[in-house]
């Protein structure tokens, strides 16, 4: 699923949500009132267990560029998503029109540790909402309140983002991006969850000092969908994400799209 150091950084991107910062009014809600509200929605405790299941299909595209813009390397995978107990398990069923090898399983696994190294253990990895929103990752950020749009035929309050200045300090290897990267992001204006999301990099990223490689590009839009029963999932996003790795510059573009929603059924 992550093929290289510059997708596995750019994938970071996804636990982006919002943060507090500049208060402007939209109606009778400020900029800091709409995100404080998104941030106890997404840390409020929830009864796992009783959350309905879905299962759904799940379709990504990954392409990998090289220096001349070719694409030397095209890779679709469908999985079948199961939603169970607010945790989500992945079945790769299909690879370029065909089964799966055991290689391609054994690497999917070994590619999604690698993934959960580097971001941490999550909330969204067992979260139906996929809300990563948390107070430590807001306070990263000031934000302006843009106005309202609509989103999936439901009001919601628009806000830019950037880091903050001076910038926060950097711990790990996500911060250093963090503190490089801005966009927008749509707030429901009913539930006050994220439903969309679009983040653009502002500034080069070097990975541990640029010797494995460095990130010059990344834009990556996300949207979130809701379901009748007040499921919330990622329903489609798109990457695009450009850099080096060691000595080879690369660019990468990713797509993926959930569809096919039906409710899990019981089984005595």
């Amino acid at each position: 699923m992550v093929k290289s150091p510059l997708l596995r950084f750019g994938l970071v991107v996804l636990l982006l949500g919002g943060g507090i910062g500049t208060s402007i009014s939209a109606g009778s809600l400020s900029a800091d009132q709409v995100i404080a509200k998104a941030v106890a929605r997404a840390q409020k405790p929830q009864n796992k267990a009783g959350l309905p299941g879905y299962t759904y299909t799940k379709v990504t595209l990954t392409e990998e560029f090289d220096a001349t813009g070719n694409v030397k390397e095209r890779k679709e995978k469908v999985y079948q998503v199961f939603f169970e107990s607010g945790a989500t398990r992945l079945k790769l069923i299909e690879v370029n029109g065909r089964a799966p090898c055991e290689a391609e399983l054994k690497k999917q696994a070994e590619n999604e540790k690698h993934v959960q190294k580097m971001v941490g253990e999550s909330k969204s990895q067992s979260d139906s909402r996929d809300n990563p929103l948390t107070p430590e990752l807001v306070a990263r950020f000031d934000f302006k309140l843009l106005g309202e749009k609509e989103i999936n035929g439901r009001r919601a309050y628009q806000i830019a983002f950037q880091p903050k200045n001076p910038e926060p300090p950097v711990h790990r290897i996500v911060d250093r991006l963090l503190n490089r990267i801005s966009g927008k992001v749509c707030i429901d204006a009913e539930e006050f969850e994220i439903a969309k999301a679009e983040v653009f990099l502002g500034s080069e990223v070097n990975l541990l000092g640029g010797v494995v490689g460095s990130l010059k590009k990344l834009a990556y839009t996300m949207t979130r969908t809701r379901m009748g029963d007040g499921i919330w999932f990622n329903t489609f996003s798109s990457g695009d994400f450009e850099g080096r790795k060691l000595l080879d510059s690369t660019r990468i573009k990713t797509k993926s799209q959930s569809i096919n929603f039906r409710p899990l059924r019981l089984t005595s």
